[in-house]
């Protein structure tokens, strides 16, 4: 498995130029403080200081170096959100997130950059002060316009460049003017220095300034650029008298480089501010098209600002994205250009036009390749920030409609690529505002995805209520989501316990797809009816029913269905006792979710081919299935696959021979899934415990069990990924099968399965009498008194596998 990288840090887009001393001073201080605050001015290098002092310290933190970018936070309750994604931490059901991320940073020994805090420097300095407390080995490295002024920080002034005196060819700024122009095409000679040397002393050693100076150079001479600063700073203000001189300077500098745009690239370059990240060419035409700026002029407008740094590219100029500080200056043009209402609703049309194709192509429309569809589904997520943003204009303008028709095509905030609970907030925001001028199907498609998110919530009641109302209130025109919700409710039901009601909307479901030929929602449809034949211990039958579903979720060809149906054929066969078959299936899902990025799925099928090859003896291949999954489990910060990975542990222990080790990731799984409000000790637990008790003794166990309580879930799964593995235990005396009939030895393989009498008949096509009476002669030939301990004897014989 390859290594995880140890950073998120970008790439240098050009050469990093002076405070050589900094660095090393800076990388210094981490050696003696945990937090330190890089402060000063916008557009004095803060951010490119903090990410080169960063670099150099990756060796130093095992954990990792992580950027959090809060440029585009704009609410305090985001920071911990941002941070979390950055993580890759996934929110819970019943637990704050910063308690997610604690947990996940207590234990590392790792460095945070947060990026950007001075607009919301009071919630980053709680957050801040906060995960210092409870993370020991944590450090943080901030930069902002002002300290954060916690008590554990150390404040760091960022000065401006080296100004150049009697040997001003060596002086930083002017090393950084010279060699920006170059960048820009322009080659200055010896006879340009005492201009240069005015230019930058006029600009303080501002590196943003200097950077936007030099991209002139290709039009203006030093002197003439310089000759216009000279003008313009005598007349501009920050409007603020006690704003610091440099800010008035650097306001300046800016607003200067505006003045000198044509009035058409003033326009898009202030348009340009309603996106939230990166954006594309298209994506810029679409949205910032119109009076006076004609569609096709966007293009060469858009290369105009980039040669003069006011945006960025990327080397294939294909996406693009503008500097933090012109950015926010852009906004407020754009506010006093009275365009902003008329952008942001722009913005937000755009996208629900977009993000509908996108949902169309990648999900709906027959007959897309799969690249198409994979094109459409990475779009979609590349657009994530801004759909963000469109909903948040959405909700607070009360645009309801567009709001909601936004969050029914957002495949980003869908299970397939995104955090399910993260539409709960979007849509019950929405919902929570006037519905008079809504349409009553348009809430009903709302309500849908309500559901979807409320079950990944584990609130299963509300989300079968939210889905019945769904139901109720969709027609022909949302006849795709009208399927989707029969497939939820057969998931939802099912986990409630009430297959009967799960069977009914899985035909439903089925029938309606059938009629319309929606492959999607055939397959999903066929599924339920596998997964309901499950749960009935009808084998055979959800066998059959499950190899249709993935047939149809191959004619589709979306990955992520295809993941889902392979994975209920591995359990169908894993209940089967046909390990092999159900290993297989597991290992054929594993590098379509590798494809999507679907982190919690991918780490959920890995921890069920990791247990299952540890059933088949292949202990490498388990230890390393199960460590990743581990690994996305807690990445993400979902209990709850740590826990799936913690039985299959388990399980690995178990069959090398460590019975002791078994236990303890047992013990720990079942703490874990009761801090979730789940069910702590499952029947293979159970099952575990008897062997223990037989094999170790009533006091060696229990003593085990209460040990493995009190682990953490990571200590107890290194103690298994990492001990030395026990030498397998000599074989127990057997007991012979001839004692056993073959079908009382059919029946003891399915009693492994947990299997109700009723449940037993209906797979063998017998009467659940005929079952009774078996189990009784099995139980009298054994010597048993109970059914756990006819199936912790199947478990043990080879030949009493169903």
């Amino acid at each position: 498995m390859p290594e995880s990288p140890r950073h998120n840090l970008p790439a240098e887009p050009n050469r990093f130029v002076g405070r050589e001393r900094d660095l090393d001073d800076l990388r210094g201080l981490f050696g003696e403080t945990r937090v330190v605050t890089l402060c000063g001015v916008g557009g004095i290098g803060k951010t490119r200081l903090a990410l080169r002092v960063a670099a150099g310290l990756v060796g130093a933190y095992p954990g990792g170096v992580w950027l959090v970018e809060l440029a585009r936070v704009g609410r305090p309750e985001q920071i911990v959100q941002e941070i979390a994604r950055v993580l890759r931490v996934r929110e819970e059901s019943g637990r704050p997130l910063l308690d997610t991320v604690t947990a996940r940073l207590r234990d590392l020994r790792c460095l945070l950059l947060l990026d950007n805090c001075e607009h919301l420097v009071d919630g980053c300095a709680e957050l801040a002060a906060e995960l210092i407390a409870c993370c020991p080995r944590l450090s943080i490295l901030a930069t902002s316009r002002e300290p954060l002024r916690i008590a554990s920080e150390l404040i760091w002034r960022v000065p401006p460049l080296d100004l150049p005196e009697m040997g001003y060819a060596d002086a930083e700024s002017v090393q950084l003017f010279m060699d920006r122009a170059a960048a820009a095409g322009t080659r200055l000679g010896d006879g340009s220095l005492p201009a240069v040397v005015r230019l930058c002393q006029a600009l303080d050693g501002l590196p943003l300034a200097l950077e936007l100076a030099a991209a002139r150079t290709s039009l203006l001479s030093p002197g003439q650029i310089a000759d216009r600063l000279d003008d313009r700073f005598s007349l501009l203000t920050t409007g603020g008298r006690t704003a610091p001189a440099r800010q008035r300077t650097l306001l300046a500098t800016v607003e200067w480089s505006y003045d000198l745009l044509s009035a058409k690239e003033q326009v898009l370059l202030r348009r340009l501010s309603v996106f939230a990240r990166d954006f594309d060419l298209d994506l810029a035409e679409q949205v910032c098209a119109g009076r006076p700026i004609m569609r096709a002029e966007i293009v060469d407008l858009l290369g105009g600002l980039v040669d003069k740094s006011l945006v960025l590219c990327d080397e294939e100029r294909r996406r693009y994205r503008m500097l933090e500080t012109i950015k926010r200056y852009a906004m407020k043009r754009l506010e006093r250009a009275g365009e902003r209402e008329v952008l942001r609703e722009r913005h937000l049309t755009v996208l629900c036009d977009l993000q509908e194709r996108h949902f169309a192509a990648e999900t709906v429309r027959p007959g897309v390749p799969w690249p198409e569809r994979l094109e459409c589904l990475m779009a979609s997520k590349r657009l994530l920030d801004d759909q963000r943003a469109a909903l948040d204009w959405a909700a607070g303008s009360g645009n309801v409609q567009l709001g909601l028709r936004l969050c029914a095509a957002s495949t980003a905030l869908l299970p397939i690529a995104g955090n399910l609970t993260e539409i709960v907030g979007w849509i019950e925001r929405l919902l929570s505002l006037d519905l008079e001028l809504v349409p009553d199907e348009q809430i009903a498609q709302a309500k849908a995805y309500l559901a979807y998110g409320l079950e990944a919530r584990d609130e299963l009641g509300r989300s079968l209520e939210v889905a019945k109302e769904s139901l109720a209130g969709l027609g022909e025109g949302n006849a795709f989501t009208r399927r989707v919700m029969h497939s939820l409710m057969v998931i939802v039901l099912l986990r409630m316990g009430r297959a009967d009601e799960a069977l009914h909307h899985a035909e439903r479901g089925l029938a309606d797809a059938d009629e319309s030929g929606d492959a999607w929602n055939q397959a999903a449809g066929l599924a339920g009816l596998s997964a309901v034949a499950l749960t009935r211990g009808r084998l055979r039958e959800a066998q059959r029913l499950g190899d249709e579903a993935l047939a149809r979720a191959c004619e589709h060809g979306h990955r992520w269905l295809m993941a889902r149906m392979a994975a209920q054929l591995g359990a169908v066969a894993e209940a089967r006792g046909d390990l092999e078959t159900a290993r297989s299936q597991y290992e054929l899902a594993v590098p379509w979710l590798r494809e999507l990025r679907s982190d919690s799925e991918l780490a959920r099928c890995l921890a069920r081919a990791g247990r299952v090859a540890a059933m088949l003896g292949e202990f490498d291949a388990a230890r390393e299935r199960l460590a990743e999954s581990l690994a996305l489990g807690r990445q993400t910060g979902q209990r709850q696959g740590v826990a799936r990975c913690l039985v299959g542990l388990s399980v690995l222990a178990e069959h090398e021979g460590d019975l002791d080790g078994a236990v303890l990731a047992a013990a720990a799984a079942a703490t874990l899934r009761e801090s979730i409000g789940q069910q702590s000790v499952t029947t293979r637990i159970e099952e575990l415990l008897s062997r223990a008790r037989a094999k170790l003794g009533e006091g060696r166990a229990t003593s085990l069990w209460s040990r493995g309580r009190a682990m953490s879930p990571y200590d107890a799964a290194r103690q298994v990924l990492e001990g030395e593995r026990s030498a397998p235990p000599p074989p127990a005396e057997p007991v012979r099968h001839s004692l056993l009939t073959a079908r009382e030895l059919e029946i003891a393989g399915l009693l492994t399965r947990g299997l109700s009498n009723r449940a037993i008949a209906e797979e063998l096509v017998i009467s659940p009498a005929t079952v009774a009476r078996h189990i009784a002669n099995i139980m009298e030939k054994l010597g048993y008194t109970s059914r756990a301990q006819i199936a912790v004897w199947a478990a043990e014989q080879p030949g009493a596998s169903a």
